[in-house]
């Protein structure tokens, strides 16, 4: 994982335009460590590989940016900046052509995400749409399936609610900085996307949303997710975009179909003639994609514990109640450690809480992390 020494020069120069994938790769490889290429002379940025204008928009740049302060102002925020050799990046947007160099998150990514389906589609449904799209995010969140969206007006929205009253989790990409919500109608979804999924953007703080931000924020929708799913939308509009972009990056494209007389139907009916597959149900995505298990697979995950020290606890607790000062004198662990264990393990299932600070085992683990039961 990178030191915070060194995140804190990626995310500066995220800030430059013009420094992307290619750009930050001829650096790393050239320098090392993007904080010797922040420090570095024109004439060691022109040899690194970069063109003369580019290394003139840093040189005009550089001053105006203080890493120090965009990583409080992340902070300040609650946001993370992941790159990619960040163990929490995710592993599926690392397979795509262009895998942003920075990747700012708000709320919390898990490894369940990697069950994701992207929904999309029109910023005016028709109410058949509206219609489809609500069953369609709610049955893949029943499923425990990520649902990715792009907060916009109109079925992106409403993937996202659905999700959300299905209990599931939900990622939304924006095509701005984190501290903006756009549409600002939607900062409400927004906040319930925070506290039960997360909010993505490969954007600096501050970037406001513009035209030509949209249709690159897509290729992260399709990136994180194993398929799209097209509900509505015309021959040419963003949602035909992320299925072109999910094609390319050897993705499944579903769609569903509309009448021949509607606008809001060309696109999706079009795609099925070129080969998407059609769908009448959620069940048609989760058999194409081998997801019909997931939530036993899930699960189960949920019942290995994560961690030693959560292996460690739930070895000194049985199915009678014992007290929480009594795990800390047998466990030899601070009482803070033990606390917050014991709750992760309350949220898992795998502990219950009987009395005052008294716990009893729920249900057994499959297996100790990393096979250190002993």
């Amino acid at each position: 994982m990178t030191a915070p020494t060194e995140l804190k020069y990626w995310v500066a120069f995220n800030r430059i335009p013009g420094i992307g994938r290619v750009r930050c790769s001829l650096l790393h490889k050239h320098f090392g460590a993007l904080e010797h290429a922040w420090e570095a002379a024109p004439a060691e940025l022109r040899a690194a590989g970069l063109e003369p204008r580019v290394v003139q928009q840093i040189a005009a740049q550089r001053p105006t940016i203080d890493p120090d302060a965009e990583m409080e102002r992340l902070e300040q925020f609650g946001i993370r900046a992941l790159i990619w050799d960040d163990a929490s990046y995710p592993p599926r947007l690392k397979e795509i052509y262009d895998p942003p160099p920075v990747l700012y998150v708000r709320g919390q990514l898990t490894e369940g995400d990697e069950w994701a389906v992207a929904v999309v589609g029109t910023r005016r449904p028709t109410p058949y749409g509206r219609q489809v799209a609500e069953e369609m995010a709610f049955g893949l969140a029943s499923n425990r399936i990520c649902v990715v969206s792009g907060l916009a007006r109109g079925i992106d929205a409403i993937a996202h609610r659905a999700a959300l009253e299905a209990g599931g989790r939900s990622i939304a990409v924006l095509a701005c900085g984190l501290d903006i919500v756009y549409p600002p109608e939607h900062a409400a979804l927004a906040r319930e996307i925070i506290e039960r999924g997360a909010l993505v953007s490969d954007y600096a703080l501050g970037t406001q949303p513009r035209g030509d931000y949209f249709p690159r924020r897509n290729r992260i929708m399709s990136g994180l997710s194993l398929g799209v799913l097209v509900v509505e939308g015309d021959v040419k509009s963003g949602a035909m975009i992320t299925a072109r972009l999910a094609l390319e990056q050897d993705r499944d494209v579903f769609a569903v179909p509309g009448s021949i007389f509607s606008p809001q139907s060309r696109g999706t009916n079009s795609l099925i003639q070129e080969g998407a597959k059609l769908v009448q149900r959620v069940d048609d995505i989760l058999e194409e994609l081998n997801l019909t298990m997931v939530p036993q697979q899930i699960e189960m995950k949920e019942l290995i514990p994560a961690t030693d020290t959560e292996a460690a606890l739930l070895r000194h607790i049985s199915k009678e109640p014992v007290h929480i000062d009594q795990v800390c004198r047998d466990s030899g662990l601070p009482v803070a450690t033990v606390s917050s264990v014991l709750a992760m393990l309350e949220l898992k299932g795998l502990v219950r809480q009987m009395g005052p600070m008294a716990y009893v085992r729920a249900r057994d683990a499959r297996a100790a992390y990393g096979g250190n039961s002993g």
